[in-house]
């Protein structure tokens, strides 16, 4: 039993050419997404003038229930706070604070829809805003 010539040149031939077509450019993949990390990354996060993590993370919980989110976890030892908005979609909301080095706080806020990270910058900057509010009255000591 004798296999046809053409067969046994031509399959492997025919999977090669389907692995080079499947190949694809790695080192832009590799690019493009570290630039969009680095955009996404710097909508979440936010510096504060404060060195107290204790008031940084009531002012967050506060403020996220102001916006309408429900508490889920809440972490001081870790600084870190969860929440779950429910309006028609359920968007959970994680936000950590961790100490720059310098008299500054680093706040970073991760939303997502189910599994999916949120890339719109609307839901950051809202927060943000409302956060930069409430940690302004915080420090002035306002209720």
């Amino acid at each position: 039993m004798s296999r046809h010539p053409i067969k046994t040149v031509a399959v492997p031939f025919m999977v090669l050419l389907l692995l080079t077509a499947c190949q694809t450019d790695s080192r832009n993949q590799v690019l493009q997404t570290s630039e969009s990390q680095v955009a996404l990354r710097s909508m979440q996060s936010r510096a504060f003038d404060t060195t107290d993590k204790a008031k940084t993370l009531r002012t967050i919980i506060a403020t996220l229930q102001d916006l309408g989110f429900v508490i889920d976890k809440a972490d001081a030892t870790l600084g870190t706070v969860s929440g779950t908005k429910l309006n028609g979609y359920a968007m959970r909301m994680t936000v950590s604070v961790r100490d720059r080095g310098t008299p500054q706080t680093i706040v970073r806020a991760n939303a997502q829809y189910n599994i999916t990270a949120i890339e719109d910058p609307q839901p950051y900057q809202q927060f943000f805003a409302a956060l930069e509010k409430a940690m302004f009255l915080t420090a002035q000591q306002v209720d």
